[in-house]
């Protein structure tokens, strides 16, 4: 009887499981901005999010909103990038981080 209830308890929470999802961040430079996308793994785009972008030592720069897209744009103009980016996002019940180096904006920047 215990093992009944036991696997029955598994067999009940196991959809649940399967129905976790994480965020995926991804941020790539054009020399101009850093573009942040953001998505869930089951490839629903984050439709409401904030986005936090802090230098390389963890100071916070900036925060925008995504788009209903999953995007954000983050002009180089417009932060101090010559420590690296590290760009966080926040949908309230998921978050993730990508880090963007120096050597990612140089190389993008052909420097």
């Amino acid at each position: 009887m215990i093992r009944a209830v036991g696997l029955a308890t598994l067999l009940a929470a196991a959809p649940l499981a399967a129905a976790a999802h994480s965020l995926v961040v991804f941020a790539s430079v054009d020399c101009e901005a850093v573009t942040v996308e953001a998505k869930f793994s089951n490839g629903k785009v984050a439709q409401k999010g904030e986005v936090r972008v802090l230098d390389g030592e963890n100071s916070l720069l900036t925060t925008l909103q995504l788009e209903s897209d999953g995007t954000a744009r983050v002009p180089l103009s417009s932060v101090d990038h010559s420590q690296g980016l590290v760009i966080e996002v926040d949908t309230g019940g998921h978050d993730n981080y990508w880090i963007v180096t120096p050597e990612d904006i140089a190389r993008k920047c052909g420097s």
